[in-house]
């Protein structure tokens, strides 16, 4: 007998997109160690987190040092002081019905949204919008769900909806049945989002055709504009079909901190090969008290202090300064006369690339004339070719400089 790999790794097609922008940055500084490279790629962000999440996080790491107020194992779903506020601040607070019990407080979206397909048959057909966030490709990849990929990159065994300029953005409902779909609005990486009317017709869709939605909400903070769900828990009968994914990192500043959580109704249901229902709460709580032991109680207490008075006031400023780099963005890329997507409900800026010019052959450009750093739309799927991302979450400073040094390329 041989030790043998699991071979659905050997499917991927290349490695994670983030980790071949950092070997090309890394090799262009070794080359060019002088270069002031502006990095406006990676979605992660640059102001510090809110004076009253570190002040709640000294407080609970001083609970920590005392034996009367020490804490070992917390509960793998997540403290109740934060499920509750959650369940209030984001849920009731607008009308929506979650409880504190369908809330598991995790370590990331990213995490949570690569999990959750594990809990499904492996024979679940999947849905994902192309271009797309990689994890959610790359994890049914790794369970062998995907098959192999064919020369544009798509892997047979996944139902890809495009999203491109001839149809806005907005993904059209599947033509064949699919059983999971991937939705992830306001989107990463467009920036664009969908209106309520939108989101009802997925949810319609779901409900007639069996099927469940994962819907990533980790950009909802930065919708500006009416007419947009915070949650897909406003649509009528939401609750029946979809889970939700929430985080911490882009509206509180907690990409270095980690903290997360994920929605799961009482009323979602799904069945086994008999036809048998069973409780998808349960499901991913035997999971996650399976694998996970849980975030943190010095970061469950932090991730407390965003709904505070001052906890809000703090993020809605990081927030509006983020969004104000969105703007600089938008009328930048406008004079400079390339055409884009986004920004208006997202932190993100989706760029047509100039004719001719393909997604690497853009960032090669950027990186080499201009020393700005963005990300190939090409690494989110098929439909991403000829597109290229920029994110706001660079400091103000940094963001006009790359416009300025953008503006002075031709196209």
């Amino acid at each position: 007998m041989m030790v043998t790999v699991n071979e659905n790794y050997l499917l991927l097609k290349s490695s994670y997109i983030f980790s071949e922008i950092n070997r090309k940055v890394e090799d262009f500084q070794r080359k060019n160690p002088d270069a002031d490279v502006i990095r406006m790629g990676i979605g992660d962000v640059t102001r510090p987190l809110p004076s009253a999440v570190v002040d709640a996080f000294h407080s609970a790491v001083d609970e920590m040092a005392q034996e009367e107020t020490f804490r070992g194992y917390g509960p793998e779903q997540g403290y109740p002081f934060l499920r509750e506020a959650i369940a209030e601040n984001d849920y009731a607070s607008r009308g929506v019905e979650v409880s504190p019990e369908e809330i598991f407080i995790s370590d990331g979206a990213k995490c949570d949204t690569g999990n959750i397909q594990e809990i499904f048959g492996q024979d679940n057909v999947v849905a994902v919008t192309d271009p797309v966030y990689p994890v959610y490709v790359e994890s049914n990849v790794m369970a062998g769900r995907a098959g192999p990929a064919d020369e544009t990159g798509r892997y047979s065994g996944l139902v890809y909806i495009p999203c491109t300029e001839e149809n806005g953005f907005i993904p059209a409902l599947p033509e064949e049945k699919v059983d999971l779909i991937y939705l992830c609005y306001p989107n990463n990486p467009t920036g664009t989002a969908l209106t309520e009317k939108q989101l009802a017709e997925w949810v319609d869709y779901a409900r007639d055709s069996g099927s469940i939605i994962l819907f990533d909400a980790a950009y909802e903070a930065y919708i500006q504009e009416d007419g947009i769900p915070h949650s897909i828990y406003e649509v009528e009968g939401a609750r029946e079909v979809a889970v939700e994914f929430r985080s911490f990192s882009k509206n509180a500043g907690f990409t270095g901190t980690r903290c997360a959580f994920t929605v799961v109704p009482e009323e979602l249901e799904v069945p086994d090969s008999q036809g048998r229902m069973h409780s998808l709460k349960e499901l991913w709580n035997r999971r996650q008290t399976t694998k996970f032991n849980g975030v943190s109680y010095p970061v469950q207490r932090a991730a407390e202090a965003v709904y505070t008075p001052e906890g809000q006031r703090e993020i809605r400023e990081s927030i509006d300064y983020y969004m104000e780099n969105a703007r600089i963005i938008r009328e930048s890329l406008e004079s400079a006369g390339l055409r884009y997507y986004g920004g208006v409900n997202a932190p993100y800026i989706w760029i047509k690339t100039p004719e001719g010019m393909d997604s690497w052959q853009f960032f090669d450009m950027l990186l080499n004339e201009a020393e700005v750093v963005g990300t190939p739309g090409s690494g989110f799927g098929p439909s991403g070719e000829g597109y290229f991302r920029l994110t706001a979450f660079n400091s103000l400073k940094n963001t006009v400089r790359a416009m300025e040094r953008i503006s002075e390329l031709s196209f």
